[in-house]
């Protein structure tokens, strides 16, 4: 879950989940201070966004820890997710990490994992 404590961005969440019927479509939401919406990014989907005011600042509710071994992602300028940032790409401040990401025809899908939460699935079985 994604929201926006100070600023505006444009949030952008991507299906990458593995035989999904959206694999590869994307949902694009401008997310600020002033409307207080929030995104939340499920399990399988890459997440980016694109600063739309001087600065902003984020807030993210996750449902697990860091895990850099589960890093993974597609470019933001891939030509088959045509998605607009809403900026000059040429301009587009992008980290080295994420320089190296794959397209999404090269892009390989993690393999779904079963996770098992016991106390989850009693609460569930209530």
């Amino acid at each position: 879950m994604v929201r926006v404590l100070n600023g505006m961005v444009l949030d952008v969440a991507v299906d990458l989940r593995a035989g999904s019927k959206t694999y590869g479509n994307h949902v694009a939401v401008r997310l600020s201070d002033q409307n207080k919406l929030q995104l939340l990014v499920p399990r399988g989907f890459a997440h980016g966004f694109s600063v739309q005011s001087e600065t902003a600042e984020f807030a993210y509710k996750c449902d697990n820890y860091y895990n850099k071994k589960a890093e993974g992602g597609i470019r933001f300028d891939d030509a088959d997710l045509n998605i607009n940032w809403d900026l000059d790409p040429a301009n587009a401040v992008v980290s080295d990490k994420d320089k190296l990401l794959p397209t999404l025809e090269d892009y390989r899908p993690f393999k779904k994992r079963l996770i098992f939460y016991d106390k989850m699935s009693s609460l569930l079985a209530k």
